[in-house]
């Protein structure tokens, strides 16, 4: 598996900068998985500086920014005709303050993730849980480290979903039912959060209970309401399927609750796609 790999300057500026506190957590994971991380020029040589990765094959270094290297990463992720250029996925550690972070590459990088349904991870708790995520897929022992992110007794989940994917939003919940009921809370957006209360309300759950705590819709407001949620450290996991290709009066709203996620970048997952979020509930159940 390979990952672009990219962090804006605050998250590798000091020691106990994002991006080292990702690898310190993950880098015997990068390794059992034999991850192939293309590492944007500041960023590999941050990593290199800090002594960390050392020996590692799996780890190339690609141009500065301001070279292309971010432009090449989403190159990769869409693939190219050789074969040996393709990406699974990106890590962008954000910082949402830096305006890098919204250059034209650094929008495409996502949009083209969500586009083929590959990770699109811009926080230090989303990179951190996707390669537990493929290390249960591998069959490997859980990270007794990560107990965190499947503590979700304590934890609260939001479920968003753009128009066009509100359907696969039902299809997904419903699937998984039973995991994301054990979660402590779930809130959701209008539309979307009624549909999953009339889904729930048909799987039995009591008739007088909200599945969903429902907030206003995205675009009166409920975007901005779980944007909140996030950066009181209230709500610890954001599944929200995105769809790239329509244009939304809202979107000040959808960047805003992206930002919150990117602000506490060690408290929040974040998956924006419907096959990332499977492939997190797959884990889930292997992990018990």
């Amino acid at each position: 598996m390979r990952l672009g790999l990219a962090a804006n300057r605050l998250h590798h500026q000091a020691e106990d900068a994002a991006l080292f506190s990702w690898l310190r957590a993950c880098e015997s994971g990068i390794r059992e998985l034999q991850l192939g991380l293309h590492t944007v020029g500041r960023t590999y040589d941050a990593i290199h500086a800090a002594g960390m990765l050392k020996a590692y094959p799996g780890i190339r270094r690609y141009p500065y920014g301001r070279e292309g290297g971010l432009m090449k990463l989403v190159a990769e992720v869409v693939g190219l005709d050789d074969g040996e250029r393709h990406l699974d996925g990106a890590i962008y550690l954000i910082d949402p303050v830096d305006p890098s972070s919204i250059f034209p590459e650094a929008l495409a990088l996502k949009r083209q993730c969500v586009i083929h349904g590959k990770p699109f991870l811009s926080t230090v708790a989303s990179a951190r849980d996707w390669v537990e995520v493929e290390r249960l897929h591998q069959g490997l022992a859980p990270d007794r480290n990560a107990q965190r992110f499947y503590d979700l007794g304590q934890q609260t989940l939001a479920l968003i979903a753009h128009d066009a994917l509100k359907p696969q939003m039902l299809a997904f919940a419903e699937r998984n039912f039973d995991l994301l009921s054990r979660f402590a809370r779930r809130v959701g957006t209008g539309t979307t959060g009624q549909k999953l209360n009339e889904m729930a309300w048909s799987k039995g759950w009591p008739a007088d209970q909200p599945w969903v705590d429902r907030y206003q819709s995205g675009p009166l407001g409920g975007d901005a309401q779980i944007a909140d949620l996030v950066l009181e450290r209230r709500c610890q996991r954001v599944i929200f399927f995105e769809d790239p290709h329509v244009a939304r009066q809202h979107e000040a709203d959808i960047q805003l609750l992206e930002r919150a996620v990117t602000t506490v970048t060690h408290e929040t997952v974040c998956m924006t796609t419907p096959q990332v979020a499977q492939r997190w509930c797959d884990a889930a159940l292997l992990r018990g």
